[in-house]
């Protein structure tokens, strides 16, 4: 329950009551909805500075918009949480994140008023505009609003949105919110060019008076002729807009938290009988309204339960580094030692360590943007140059530059790095930031190296093999949080390429595991020596290429073979199962071979425990494997 006094927001149960406000309520109902949204995430944690920027516009949008029949989309999700209070969902809004709870993004199957799900950037112009012409083509019309970040606008997806919405004819509306920061600050041009456009008073004073004067007091015709002299006279003051060139009709800047004034800009929008698309360009502040969160570097984009009254976040000490950090102090190190290395990041450098890796070496960091694709053949450009690039990407990011990798690394045979951050489950982020898939869509890749790390130590020295490897592309993985306590080597050590090695001997069965569950195969091994049942656990370091002289003793000395890993059917454990059948250990029927992956499904938000637990990935899982075929094996005796 809130903790907040709500008035007015606890009257509002529908948006038909939401639109029967006076417009002078709406500045109340906006500071409740803030307090509503900053109480709620102190429970639970999540993302909180997008979303408090976006109050005023989020109040506006549903108050003048005919939601849900008018189609909502937000570019990301992270800003929605006040939307989602607004839309039926303020009595779960403490469920944010949480298993079984809301999403921490828009999803479709959870209500109406989330006709897109996004977690991704810069999909909602191009999803606004699909809605908008499939409402038309149906004789169904109705309006379809894309909201979308400054950030996200740098991003090509947008600009392709943009170009081909201007030839359908059609009236979409896009809302440009810039608060000048996605999740760090901007990077490039399109963020020079925001703020020029910012900057530009006597344009925007200009545009207003002779619109205003034309529209007052002359004729249709003069006022059309009116317009073209405000076209000409905003050409030499700006140059015109970029929007307004791709075909758009330009509004802005505009104050993002005048609620009031946002009201009367949309509702002429939603009235123009014009099929011209609309650009409005909202100014506005990320964190707003919560001074922590103001005075915060990050507008405390992302955070932990906290105290509302001082903003202390409840942050528990780690007993071992993260493996993000371990990755970034590592390549700093190998930096430090070879100056061709270099570090590329989409516009995450927190996310990724590389923030970390701009302190040491500033000179060779880059930050694209929101540009996985451009990001991708920038790194192959660097490598042709004799450069040794690290392009820093999550996993489900990854998924985003994926022609680049085929057609500009691998048919090249670049020596292109990629650090695959956010492997496997992730927890509150749930299935759209899962790192499920890059084993099976690099692994099919002619002339990859693929690596994962079992511990913070093995991917030190699995940072420093990369290094050092200039024959073909090469991609490790590794998991999102803390390591697991491991030894860490004191200098560069690198491993040889392709090869694995056995951590604990057995002879009863054996695991061979392809990234951090061997945690997890440890613990079942302890489980089942308490059984009698002596397991061998061996860890592959490498999918490609296979350590096969590994999968031979394995397969020679051990009635059963289990593969495990944090990945999709088809990578991994299809390889190793590929190997034994072209060498011929299966078809004697004396190895039992079993496969582990995530199952075929996308597993929702929860704790990591928790979502391999239902995956059927943690030592539980198993254990109960190893029993059964035990079993299978001594009755087929």
């Amino acid at each position: 329950m809130t903790t907040v006094s709500t008035p007015l927001l606890d009257s509002i149960t529908n948006l038909s009551l939401l639109r029967a406000l006076l417009p002078e309520q709406l500045p109340t109902l906006c500071a409740e909805l803030r307090a509503e949204t900053i109480d709620a995430v102190s429970t639970t944690g999540g993302h909180l500075g997008a979303g408090l920027g976006v109050v005023e516009l989020t109040v506006a949008l549903h108050y003048v918009f005919d939601t849900p029949t008018d189609t909502l989309v937000w570019d990301v999700g992270h800003q929605a949480y006040p939307h989602k209070i607004l839309t039926g969902r303020r009595d779960r809004i403490r469920t944010l994140r949480q298993g079984g709870g809301l999403s921490g993004f828009t999803k479709r199957d959870e209500s109406p008023f989330d006709p897109f799900g996004a977690a991704h950037s810069s999909t909602s112009i191009s999803a606004a505009l699909g809605m908008l012409v499939g409402s038309h083509i149906q004789g169904k019309p109705h309006n379809s609003i894309a909201v979308i970040g400054d950030g996200a606008m740098s991003a090509g997806m947008a600009f392709e949105a943009l170009n081909n919405a201007a030839n359908n004819g059609q009236k979409l509306i896009v809302i440009l919110n810039d608060n000048e920061m996605s999740i760090a600050k901007p990077v490039g041009a399109m963020s020079r060019y925001l703020t020029r456009l910012m900057a530009s008073r006597r344009y925007r004073k200009l545009r207003h008076v002779i619109g205003d004067f034309a529209r007052q007091h002359l004729p249709d015709p003069i006022v059309d002729a009116a317009k073209k002299t405000e076209e000409h006279a905003r050409g030499l003051v700006t140059g015109g807009t970029l929007f307004e060139e791709l075909g758009f009709y330009y509004v802005g800047p505009v104050d993002g938290h005048n609620v009031v004034e946002l009201v009367t800009i949309l509702t002429k929008a939603r009235d123009s009988e014009s099929r011209q698309p609309l650009l409005i360009h909202a100014l506005t502040q990320k964190g707003k309204g919560y001074a922590p969160a103001e005075a915060a570097a990050d507008k405390y984009h992302g955070v932990v339960k906290f105290d509302v009254a001082t903003g202390q976040q409840s942050k528990s000490s780690a007993a071992a580094p993260s493996y993000t950090k371990v990755f970034a102090e590592t390549l700093i190190k190998a930096a430090d030692a070879d100056p061709k290395i270099i570090a590329i990041t989409a516009a995450m450098p927190s996310g990724t360590g590389l923030d970390i890796f701009a302190k040491a070496h500033p000179d060779r960091m880059f930050d694209v943007g929101i540009a996985e694709q451009h990001a991708v053949t920038f790194a192959a450009g660097l490598a042709c140059e004799g450069l040794r690039p690290f392009c820093a990407i999550y996993s489900t990011f990854l998924q985003r530059g994926y022609d680049q990798v085929v057609h500009d690394v691998a048919i090249q045979k670049l020596p292109v790095r990629f650090a695959l951050d956010r492997a496997g489950l992730v927890g509150a982020d749930g299935a759209t930031h899962a790192g499920s898939f890059d084993t099976a869509y690099l692994g099919c890749l002619p002339g990859f190296v693929l690596a994962a790390a079992s511990d913070e130590a093995e991917l030190a020295r699995i940072v420093a093999t990369a290094a050092l490897y200039d024959e073909s592309p090469f991609a490790f993985r590794y998991p999102r949080g803390d390591g697991v306590g491991a030894v860490m080597p004191l200098g560069l050590e690198p491993l040889e390429i392709g090869r694995g090695r056995i951590v604990r001997e057995g002879s009863d069965a054996a695991i061979l595991s392809y990234g951090t569950r061997l945690a997890e195969c440890l613990k079942a091994a302890d489980i089942l020596a308490a059984e009698g049942i002596k397991l061998t656990v061996a860890d592959a370091r490498f999918a490609k290429p296979l350590d096969t002289a590994l999968i031979d003793q394995l397969a020679a000395h051990h009635p059963i073979l289990l593969t495990i890993e944090e990945g999709s059917d088809g990578g991994f454990g299809a390889f190793v199962l590929q190997y034994c059948a072209k060498a011929g250990h299966l078809d004697t029927g004396k190895l039992a071979v079993r496969t582990m992956a995530l199952p075929d499904t996308f597993i929702d938000h929860d704790t990591q425990a928790k979502q391999y637990a239902e995956a059927g990935l943690d030592a539980a899982a198993v254990v109960t494997i190893v029993q059964r075929l035990r079993k299978a094996v001594t009755n087929r005796k």
